[in-house]
């Protein structure tokens, strides 16, 4: 699997877990408008980033690590979320990753 399929992969991870997360949590709101789940890959220079709706919310260097972000545009490397190939480790659903036991 390329890098780009591996990204495509975890986009739609996201968006699946999102569309989940949000359905139960806001089913009125989410039912008008489910593009606030939608995750959107951005390519970059050297971080290509995963948007959730309108906002930034992780960016993935050239090795795969997968980072939260603190701005738009700005990675946070203390919110290190695994790799590409260990996104099956993670709850993507929630306001922030979180690691399945």
């Amino acid at each position: 699997m390329t890098h780009q399929e591996k990204i495509e992969r975890f986009a739609a991870t996201v968006t699946a877990q999102q569309r989940e997360t949000l359905g139960k949590a806001y089913p009125t709101i989410f039912a008008s408008q489910p593009a606030y789940a939608d995750a959107s890959v951005v390519p970059g220079k050297k971080y290509t980033k995963v948007d959730v709706g309108s906002s930034g919310k992780f960016m993935i260097d050239s090795g795969g690590t997968i980072f939260g972000v603190k701005a738009y545009g700005v990675v946070h490397r203390g919110h290190v979320y695994g790799t590409l190939d260990t996104i099956d480790a993670y709850f993507w659903g929630g306001y922030s990753p979180v690691l399945l036991p």
